[in-house]
This record gives structure tokens, C-alpha cells and sequence, in this order.
């Protein structure tokens, strides 16, 4: 018996539906930060991408989903340049977190609850109650630094101190900026250098204990790394599975 082949549409190369993805992404991107969420439409981002409007329902069936892929995203390039800085120490790594944000002003916005550019998602961010820097919690990590003298136990709270730092230098309130804008590195170092004096023993580690922080910090970025990358690739509709992450 002969087999029926049905003719058709052939499959696109999911190399090509994963840059198309990427692409339509980069539109939305630019178009968010230009008109803000509430005014960019799925006819503005196909036009921008230079895609027809029905092939963005082939990977998102909504804006918001669409969206939401695009923070994501945002999340996983944010870490992926930390851990490019190769962290060693609580301070550094939350001094890679300011230096990486202060270059991505959609996550700026999400941080700050800039409901004028992100409308309704600054409130779902709030309702959900987690930092978009981190994607899972610090305590095992610390508890590791602190078992290897590099950070105090005491008074506890570590999650707390060091994202009231992150925010503080990153949003310092207009009435108390200086004339001179500070740079990125500048802003990174102050961030890194008051959570190390704020958090740390003050004790000099050796070498192997050095080294040991080193590891569970990168292991620690590792992890959130690969948290934010299965998160972006549940959005990433329409993408074969092996093709979702970035």
C-alpha cells in the first residue's frame, strides 16, 4: 500500500523560528521603551520585526504573554553578564547585579514599579512579591559564606541588607543625587564594597576558603541562571523545546 503524503507547508528550520523569535523580542524591546506597553500594539511589533501579525500568535497567543517572554529574557542576559564578571565574593556579585541592570532599563522599570512604561506587569511583580535580580532564595548560599568566615551570621537578614543596598544606590531619591551622574563601575563598586563592609567578618580568608566562596558564588549565579533560562523557555511559544533557551 502506498503511503499518502500530504502537501503542505513545509516545516520552517527551528534555527529560524528561534531567531525570528529573538527578532520579534528586539522589536518589542524597542518599542516599549519608546511608547511604553500600554501603547505598543501587535501591529506595531510586526511591523518593527518585519514579521506579519498572525506569526506572532504563533509563538504568543497574547501581548501580555509576549511580554512577559521579553522580562524574561531580560533576566537571563542580566545573568549571563554577571556571571561573564566571574563574581567572587557576596559584594562582587551583587556589584555585577547593579553594573548589569543599570544597562537594562526595562528591569530598572520593573524594580522601580514604573507603571507609566510597564502598566499592569509592575503590579503583577508586586502582588508576586519576588526581586526580579534573583531567581531563588540566598539563604543556603550565605549559609555556606558564613560557615567559611566570609560573612557574618549575625544579625541575619542577609537577603534584606544586601537588596536594600542594591536598591539604594541604584534609585538614590532626586533630592539627594549629586550634580555628577555616576558611572556604572562607579555605582558597581559602592554597591560591592558597602554590602562586603555592611555583611563580611572582616577576617582574611586562605587560599581555600577563598576559593571556596569563589565556587559557591558562581554556583550560586549558575543556579539562578538556569532557573531564569527555564523560565524563559516555558514563554517562548511556538519554539521546538530544544531551541527555547538563549
Amino acid at each position: 500500500m502506498r503511503r499518502t503524503v500530504k502537501v503542505g507547508r513545509p516545516p520552517q528550520d527551528p534555527a529560524r523560528q528561534l531567531e525570528r523569535a529573538h527578532r520579534i523580542l528586539d522589536a518589542t524591546a524597542e518599542l516599549v521603551l519608546r511608547w511604553g506597553y500600554g501603547k505598543t500594539t501587535i501591529e506595531d511589533v510586526a511591523k518593527r520585526a518585519g514579521v506579519a501579525k498572525g506569526t506572532i500568535y504563533l509563538h504568543w497567543k497574547t501581548r501580555d504573554e509576549l511580554f512577559a517572554a521579553l522580562l524574561r529574557r531580560e533576566r537571563v542576559l542580566m545573568l549571563a553578564e554577571v556571571r561573564q564578571g566571574a563574581p567572587a565574593t557576596l559584594g562582587e556579585l551583587y556589584g555585577g547585579y547593579a553594573r548589569a541592570l543599570l544597562r537594562r532599563p526595562l528591569l530598572q522599570a520593573l524594580m522601580r514599579g514604573d507603571s507609566d512604561l510597564l502598566g499592569k506587569f509592575t503590579r503583577q511583580r508586586q502582588q508576586a512579591g519576588q526581586s526580579p535580580t534573583m531567581g531563588l532564595p540566598l539563604e543556603a548560599y550565605v549559609a555556606e559564606l558564613v560557615k567559611l568566615g566570609a560573612v557574618r551570621a549575625e544579625p541575619g537578614d542577609h537577603a534584606m541588607v544586601a537588596n536594600a543596598v542594591l536598591y539604594g544606590f541604584l534609585f538614590v531619591p532626586d533630592g539627594l543625587r549629586t550634580e555628577v551622574e555616576e558611572s556604572a563601575d562607579r555605582i558597581a563598586f559602592l554597591v560591592a564594597d558597602t554590602i562586603d563592609r555592611a555583611m563580611s567578618t572582616g577576617r582574611p580568608l586562605s587560599g581555600d576558603d577563598a576559593d571556596a566562596v569563589a565556587r559557591a558564588t558562581l554556583d550560586f549565579l549558575a543556579a539562578a541562571e538556569k532557573i531564569a533560562e527555564q523560565r524563559l523557555a516555558a514563554s517562548m511559544g511556538g519554539t521546538p523545546k530544544a531551541q527555547r533557551s538563549v
